[in-house]
């Protein structure tokens, strides 16, 4: 087996045999690294291969973003659906901006907010999981 089917063979274990928590997880690490793939896009010397880059990845975080945004249950109770709602549309406006304007600072913007809610998320499934071991 190629080095290539390999990988894309544990990747897809991986997210077949996921909590919806890591999948979240997931989707964050993967917005975090596209960013950071447009971002490095900014040094590209050709300028075709440069907004080829940029666009792409910023294409890839929106659409990641969007699903995250989606995937938020509105049924629940309180503020935190509808503020994470509008800072996911908050943050997909500034990815777009980024896209059209090709600059770096909208995505920097995104990056540090969606960084802080992946800690965050990231510390909420490691509590949970250590609970669920002291249960067991």
């Amino acid at each position: 087996m190629q080095l290539s089917q390999f990988a894309k063979s544990y990747k897809s274990v991986a997210v077949n045999t996921s909590t919806p928590g890591q999948l979240t997880l997931m989707l964050f690490d993967g917005a975090l690294r596209f960013m950071g793939m447009a971002i490095l896009g900014f040094n590209e010397p050709n300028f075709v291969r440069r907004n080829e880059v940029i666009h792409n990845n910023l294409i890839k975080t929106h659409n990641i973003l969007l699903e995250l945004q989606i995937s938020l249950n509105m049924r629940v109770e309180g503020e935190f659906p509808g503020r994470m709602c509008a800072l996911y549309e908050f943050m997909m406006n500034q990815i777009r901006e980024a896209n059209l304007k090709k600059e770096v600072a909208p995505i920097r913007v995104v990056e540090r907010l969606l960084g802080e809610i992946r800690g965050a998320w990231a510390q909420m499934l490691e509590k949970s999981s250590n609970n669920n071991h002291m249960a067991a």
